[in-house]
């Protein structure tokens, strides 16, 4: 087994939004031998976009898994989306991939949404290599695209390729490894000990050592090998995915557990033909068909019906899956993303991926009263696909409202619910963001007595809290209590109702965030204290003292990068200061300007369609998060 896992690539294609990410993986799976046509977005014809939603937008929305062979290893790759609405998807992604290829534009080098997915793999320690792409267009530079690398993502990249010939007459990549010059070699030997020890001794390095110390130099991150091409032109493909088996790791370089009992993490819910498919990475021991597994999370115990080699959205069967696999499973009513699945006679939970919370909320109802259980069905089956859509019933309204990560999200999830909902007809509401409120100003010394006698125990907590602004923090709890005026159970309880209260602030009901509490003293009874007693007193206090306070709206905004020809850029500065921008940089690239500005996300409804309007469909732009800031006063809150 040890020597099969040795031969197993389990990697995600991450880029920004048109960087070439999905034509990257077609010219892979073409190379490959996994198709006998290339697949290109502009013509629909994608294997790994295959969504109706996916071609027609010509972007990727939904993380698609692959397998494919290449110079005898079995490489299972998933191409991820690079719009950040879809960012969670990556994150799914992100937790089951051992390695990464970042594929950068050639001309624009690091965009927002790069950095983003670059900082998404740096938190779950994924090794990574770069392929900088489309090196065929006018304006593209391979030098300026490594050192946006080194700049921007605070890593050390190693070309180790140099392109021959430029833009339209770009002919390919040469090799710099076969025979390495000084400078790559001194640039290795700088980072790595054993090559440094090689250098001194011979005055260079083999190729065999350069790759060996390039390879541990990726594992451990301490730099980033960086390639190049035009996926497009089927130009540095096959050098990619040499490197992909030369760099990354094997499950074996980076396993949990590998001959443990059977261990296996959910990363992915799809409803399909072929009946509800379960994603699933497998860390250990071996899944047969018929075999019983454990889910902890749900406390339940499921049997598999069949196993998938999944081809986008075709389907192999095979008779077992081991650690190292990426495979879809049949059977499984209950597991949800996030879930372990593992033997029942040794329970085991993996770490789930994270999941954001959403930013971006719409009302939603059938327009037939008749339809109402249709949509209850299929807003259970889009949170069940995909964890960062939330649905509520607004208590005030009674309107059911689906929140996600953005407008483009909201408007996929919709889509797809009137094309899978059996003629499911569906009103929308204006989209309304997820405001915050917070302290600017708190309070000292406010003091909270909860008495409470009904006859049998009663209710008895006395607490004394400081409330101050925090930074970067939901709630900061904090205990100076001495003497034992309060138990230590009933200071995790004060903390507790401390949490319940920032569900809603005095403003407007928001969530409520960067409060740190401080318990400076309190009073028990005898009888009649109790957690429930001080979880209540905690939450009644707080409250009390966000009524007390200066408190202030916050509304989430982002970092819009905006691309427009030079000579109408005058008109979009105006429209992004109309939409309380404010404008942080710009740069004149070939013909055009790019210019960054912090912009509310609430002012950014309609903005492409907007932006295409006032730049004759030249404008394009992207965004990326960039927390919560104070609504100014006077401004409309959407």
């Amino acid at each position: 087994m040890r020597k099969e896992l040795d031969r197993v690539r389990n990697i995600g294609i991450l880029a920004h939004v048109d960087a070439g990410k999905t034509t990257t993986t077609e010219r892979i799976l073409f190379a490959t031998g996994a198709t006998y046509k290339q697949g290109e977005v502009h013509d629909g014809t994608t294997v790994t976009d295959f969504d109706a939603q996916e071609r027609d937008r010509g972007i990727t929305i939904f993380a698609a898994a692959v397998s494919v062979e290449w110079d005898g290893h079995r490489v299972n790759l998933i191409d991820t989306p690079g719009h950040v609405d879809f960012a969670d998807e990556v994150e799914r992604s992100l937790r089951v991939l051992d390695g990464a290829v970042a594929v950068f534009d050639g001309v624009a080098g690091v965009e927002p949404q790069s950095e983003s997915v670059w900082r998404q793999a740096d938190r779950y320690g994924v090794p990574r290599i770069a392929f900088v792409n489309k090196l065929d267009r006018a304006g593209a530079d391979f030098a300026a695209a490594v050192a946006s690398i080194r700049d921007r993502l605070g890593v050390t990249p190693i070309a180790i390729q140099a392109p021959i010939g430029a833009e339209s007459g770009f002919a390919g990549m040469a090799d710099l490894t076969a025979d390495p010059g000084a400078s790559l070699v001194e640039q290795v030997a700088e980072l790595h000990s054993g090559a440094l020890e090689e250098y001194v001794e011979t005055g260079t390095l083999t190729p065999a050592s350069l790759r060996k110390a390039l390879r541990e130099l990726t594992l451990s991150g301490a730099a980033v090998v960086v390639l190049g091409g035009s996926a497009y032109r089927n130009k540095g493909i096959e050098e990619l995915l040499d490197a992909v088996v030369a760099y990354l790791p094997s499950p074996l370089d980076k396993p949990p557990v590998t001959d443990a009992p059977l261990a296996a993490l959910v990363f992915k819910v799809q409803a399909a033909a072929t009946g509800r498919l379960t994603f699933l990475r497998m860390y250990s021991g071996t899944l047969r068909k018929g075999t019983e597994v454990y889910e902890p999370g749900a406390g339940e115990t499921e049997r598999v019906s069949r196993i998938l080699q999944v081809q986008a959205d075709r389907h192999t069967d095979v008779p077992e899956a081991v650690a190292g696999d990426i495979v879809a499973i049949v059977g499984l009513k209950h597991a949800r993303v996030g879930e372990t699945l593992c033997d029942p006679r040794h329970p085991v939970v993996l770490e789930p991926p994270s999941t954001a919370t959403p930013v971006v909320s719409v009302a939603v109802e059938a327009r037939n009263r008749a339809d109402a259980g249709k949509l209850a069905t299929a807003l259970a089956r889009l949170v069940e696909e995909d964890p960062s859509l939330v649905v509520h019933s607004d208590a005030e309204t009674g309107q059911t409202v689906l929140s996600g990560m953005g407008e483009l999200h909201l408007e996929v999830a919709v889509e797809k619910m009137r094309q899978t909902g059996n003629g499911l007809a569906i009103a929308v509401g204006r989209p309304q963001v997820a405001y915050r409120e917070t302290i600017v100003r708190g309070v000292s010394g406010l003091l909270f007595r909860l008495v409470h006698q009904n006859g049998g125990q009663g209710l008895f907590a006395h607490v004394q809290i400081d409330v101050s602004p925090v930074d970067g923090e939901e709630l900061v709890f904090e205990s100076t209590v001495v003497g034992g005026h309060v138990a230590k159970e009933f200071v995790r309880a004060v903390e507790a109702g401390c949490r319940d209260a920032l569900a809603a602030g005095p403003i407007g009901g928001h969530p409520v965030t960067g409060v740190r509490v401080t318990l400076t003293d309190g009073r028990m009874h005898e009888k009649d204290s109790s957690e429930l007693a001080f979880r209540l007193a905690g939450r009644e206090a707080l409250q009390q003292a966000f009524k007390e306070s200066e408190m202030v709206l916050l509304e989430p905004v982002v970092e819009a990068t905006v691309t427009v020809p030079d000579d109408m850029v005058g008109g979009v500065l105006g429209d992004l200061a109309a939409r309380r921008g404010r404008v942080t940089g710009s740069t004149a690239r070939s013909g055009t300007v790019v210019v960054t500005a912090v912009v509310p996300l609430a002012e950014l409804f309609g903005y492409a369609t907007r932006l295409r309007s006032r730049t004759q469909g030249r404008g394009t732009f992207t965004t990326s998060p960039a927390g919560y800031a104070p609504v100014p006063s006077g401004a409309v809150v959407r």
